[in-house]
């Protein structure tokens, strides 16, 4: 009786005859669980360290990822570093402007009250002295007078001083009346509080007083329908109805109404319309 097992023909299409392979059973049983084996090791060597190659072929992309991180920590620690600098710049700044200022809360800017304004560094202006035209001599600052008459029209002029006479610094000009940003008439100067004050033109007292926004504050009417206003002040050293010659002190500066540093809010107005008091008014000397 013939052993159980396989018969394989092999014929090649170009030969009259064929082979025949006899290949028993047990072979055949073998190959089939040998081919299991290896089957079975291939999975299970890919499920254990397939998550191990994937990790090693995404380590270069971290590595990139990493390194940008690090960039971007050094760069947030200079930035702290500047900003540190610049609070402490801004509080020094407030204290030689002499005004109250607060521990640093680090509080954003969305956190201020609304209207309230950060002061900031620009060039310094310096007052310019009264100008000496030939075969005149430069006004000298008197005592407020009510005289009337001719000497009382001649002290009246148009603004064209500078009201300071100390190093002064510009945190904000003027600007229009919009939805995003409050209207703002003139223009504010940082100056130590008790700074004198000048007249920027000779012209008459027409209101002195105290005002929820400009605090303490001086207005002037002059001649060709000119108004100078004066506010925030911390000492007014002039009446309504008053004449005061260009130059002459009319008040000392402050830190009343809505004003955050101390500084002097100069407007003048044309008509009594607002007007850039640097159009008229020079900065330097």
């Amino acid at each position: 009786m013939p052993s159980s097992g396989y018969t394989v023909i092999v014929h090649r299409n170009d030969a009259l005859t064929s082979r025949q392979l006899q290949v028993p059973s047990w072979l055949v049983r073998a190959a089939v669980i040998a081919a299991a084996v290896v089957l079975v090791g291939a999975v299970t060597l890919i499920l254990t360290y397939g998550p191990v190659l994937a990790a090693a072929m995404r380590a270069p992309l971290l590595q990139r990822r990493v390194n940008q991180l690090t960039r971007e920590n050094a760069r947030v620690t200079e930035l702290a570093r500047e900003l540190s600098d610049a609070e402490a710049r801004y509080t020094h700044l407030r204290g030689m402007l002499g005004a109250q200022v607060p521990a640093p809360s680090g509080g954003s800017e969305s956190q201020l009250a609304a209207g309230e304004e950060r002061l900031y560094m620009a060039p310094a202006m310096v007052a310019r002295p009264p100008t000496r035209d030939s075969g005149t001599r430069a006004t000298v600052a008197r005592p407020p007078t009510r005289d009337s008459g001719a000497g009382k029209a001649s002290a009246l002029s148009v603004p064209s001083r500078w009201p300071l006479d100390v190093p002064s610094y510009r945190t904000r000009g003027m600007v229009a009346d919009s939805l995003s940003e409050e209207a703002h008439p003139g223009i504010d100067l940082a100056v130590p509080e008790g700074s004198k004050v000048k007249a920027s033109g000779g012209g008459v007292v027409q209101r002195a007083g105290t005002d929820s926004a400009y605090g303490q504050f001086v207005l002037l009417q002059h001649p060709s329908g000119y108004q100078s206003m004066y506010g925030h002040l911390s000492r007014i050293l002039v009446s309504r109805g008053d004449t005061v010659a260009a130059g002459q002190v009319i008040a000392l500066s402050g830190n009343t109404g809505r004003s955050t540093a101390p500084h002097l809010h100069f407007e003048v107005r044309k008509g009594g319309r607002s007007i850039d008091p640097t159009t008229l008014v020079g900065e330097g000397p």
